[in-house]
């Protein structure tokens, strides 16, 4: 057992009106505790559960995103003009709506913007479908691939996976807590700030209740990243929505509200099976619904990095580079072997 660890447990967990918030400091080293299994299964279980009661402060979190820059891979920086799109998405997966973000990411790395995921495979409590399964159904399956291999495919295709299970098993081994405590626990807030790489980036994270995407700017803001961008998305991911307004966080320039229908681009959301099916036709430049969501999530995010000067345009860039196979050239690239 550890005693230092057992004082976190015994600061966190002591009840609504005895408890103590952890500093910056202190989440590092409880966090870090937990990588190296210093502290005991039990009193991990005990740690996680009472922090998700509690609630994590932004400085809590940017504590564990301390712990996950020391002990987490880091990929090098690459040679480019633009900086590294990282793309995130819970890494419990989604059971109602196509994760769009695979798409977007080759839309956007045919561009010019390299764009870098992570995650693992399916993962409790949700248990939905990982970004993972996402590329291997369309032809690429990061699992095998070293980081030395990924960097590559950042520096030259544009497009990176950091896969968890192979790259990061520290984090890895603290999975099977979640299936046993039954919860969320604050590692899902975590992982969507995450990001494994070294050089200039704009993060683009997803929420679902508002109090969360306080406390990442809180977070955020103290490990003085500025290049962000928060995403009330589908599922907690950061795929804008059709079927409502999407609210989005500027990071400091403030909020935007999208309305899908005012581009004619609104309706439901693309269903997880119906997408899966549409993935191969929407890249050939085919007319099918999964089409308009694309547009709407590759426009925007266009707009937002300043490739084009307005929404409008960016949705038209998108449907330029999807209808003259640009995109579906780049996922050949991906999936043709480039490596050395």
């Amino acid at each position: 057992m550890s005693q230092e660890f057992r004082e976190f447990v015994r600061k966190i967990g002591s009840g609504v009106h005895t408890h103590q918030d952890l500093t910056r400091s202190e989440m590092r080293r409880a966090m870090t505790l937990m990588l190296t299994q210093e502290a005991t299964p039990a009193q991990i279980g005990a740690f996680l559960i009472a922090h998700r009661i509690k609630r994590p402060t932004g400085e809590e979190l940017a504590g564990m995103l301390d712990a996950y820059a020391e002990w987490g891979p880091q990929l090098p920086a690459i040679e480019t003009t633009q900086p590294v799109v990282v793309l995130t998405q819970p890494y419990d997966g989604r059971d109602r709506t196509l994760p769009l973000s695979p798409l977007t990411a080759l839309v956007l790395a045919s561009a010019g913007f390299p764009v870098l995921q992570h995650g693992g495979e399916r993962m409790p409590t949700k248990e939905g479908l990982p970004l993972v399964a996402v590329w291997q159904a369309l032809g690429i399956d990061w699992r095998p691939y070293s980081l030395a291999q990924v960097h590559q495919l950042l520096a030259t295709i544009g497009l990176g996976f950091v896969y968890v299970p192979r790259h990061f098993p520290q984090a890895e081994a603290l999975v099977p807590y979640r299936r046993e405590i039954g919860k969320r626990p604050p590692l899902a807030t975590l992982e969507l700030l995450w990001v494994p790489y070294q050089g200039s980036y704009h993060l683009m994270a997803g929420y679902v209740h508002p109090p969360t995407e306080q406390i990442m700017r809180e977070a955020l803001t103290a490990r003085g990243v500025t290049a962000f961008t928060t995403v009330k998305g589908l599922e907690g991911s950061c795929d804008l929505p059709q079927s409502r307004t999407g609210i989005v966080g500027l990071g400091a320039e403030g909020r935007c509200l999208l309305k899908p229908q005012e581009y004619g681009l609104g309706g439901a959301d693309v269903s997880l099976t119906e997408g899966m099916t549409q993935m191969t036709a929407v890249l050939r430049g085919e007319p099918v619904p999964l089409r308009h969501a694309l547009l709407w999530n590759a426009g925007f995010y266009l707009w937002r990095l300043g490739a084009v000067a307005s929404l409008e345009a960016g949705i038209h860039q998108t449907a330029t580079l999807l209808d003259s196979q640009t995109v579906r050239q780049r996922l050949e690239q991906l999936t043709g072997g480039h490596l050395y």
